[in-house]
């Protein structure tokens, strides 16, 4: 039998991580044996090993997230109640990558909130029209201005927020560093304070984190660079439509039952494009989508 978990992974690098106990101390611990692989958000079970702790275990993930580059898939983020995916209006945010945010958590089942910032710039109309497709599909849009009218942003965001584990995503200028450092004033210090203990430099951007909204430790927002790395690899090519609220809604309509949406006679998905139920830009995504994932399989 399985002993209860005992600590929470706040950070991780390497075979290293960052814990929290129970009683909110936290200490440098390592996995036992290579195959231990710990992510932030981890409950796992450790034990003091001299100044540091051991990991003798992982607790079973809700879900599980994962990021790429040219070589290789990592998970990075697990147990997460919903994902934030920051876009705004200048500069303009690369629709290919909201997308794969969003599949990625539609495959784990995590709910999604796109905030779309700076909207008391100009051009804020056309980046709202650029979302449209994605409140057809039911995807929730909240509209902020950080920098603008901070405090107002901080009183649509906290009732959001609150009492769950919520990973930030957004791309470089997009106001990320904004929202985590209102939210969470301390956020600056504990970067420092985790990346010397960590031994990966006191300004090091490529490490997930885990930051507490409040004493009690029932909020939580989680950073996570590198956001045009979002991983998908996991899936395979026939899982995508159905991961695409948009294209799935017409996914029943095909003369084939495992039509791929892309060539066959009689495809419910193209029709609907034909027709405009689905947006030429999110049909092009799958295309692009569905040959990146074709091809990883051979």
């Amino acid at each position: 039998m399985k002993s209860e978990p005992n600590g929470l992974v706040v950070a991780a690098h390497g075979r290293h991580c960052m814990v929290e106990a129970d009683d909110g101390t936290r200490l440098l611990c390592h996995g036992r044996g290579k195959k231990t692989e710990v992510v932030v958000g981890d409950r796992v079970r450790w034990q003091p090993a001299g100044d540091e702790g051991v990991v003798e275990q992982v607790a079973p993930r809700r879900n599980l997230l994962f990021r790429q580059d040219e070589w290789k898939t990592k998970s990075f983020a697990a147990n997460l109640d919903q994902l934030l995916i920051l876009v705004a209006v200048e500069p303009m945010y690369a629709e290919t990558q909201l997308a794969r945010a969003l599949i990625a958590a539609e495959s784990a089942g995590i709910p999604t909130t796109i905030v779309l910032n700076k909207t008391d710039l100009p051009g804020a109309d056309a980046a709202r029209a650029r979302l449209t497709p994605y409140r057809a599909m039911g995807v929730a849009v909240l509209e902020l201005s950080l920098k603008g009218d901070g405090d107002a942003a901080q009183a649509v965001l906290a009732p959001l927020l609150d009492g769950k584990a919520t990973l930030v995503l957004g791309p470089s200028g997009m106001g990320k560093s904004t929202l985590i450092n209102r939210m969470v004033p301390s956020a600056e210090a504990q970067v420092g304070e985790i990346s010397t203990a960590l031994n990966t430099g006191r300004h090091t951007t490529t490490h997930t984190r885990w930051y507490w909204l409040d004493d009690t430790r029932r909020s939580a927002l989680v950073d996570s660079p590198g956001f045009q790395q979002f991983g998908l690899r996991q899936l395979q090519p026939t899982d995508l439509a159905g991961l695409m609220p948009d294209l799935r809604a017409h996914a029943g309509d095909c003369r084939f039952y495992n039509c791929t949406h892309l060539h066959e006679p009689g495809c419910g998905v193209r029709a609907a494009v034909d027709v405009g139920a689905i947006h030429p830009s999110r049909y092009r995504i799958y295309g692009e989508l569905h040959a990146e994932l074709s091809a990883t399989r051979y």
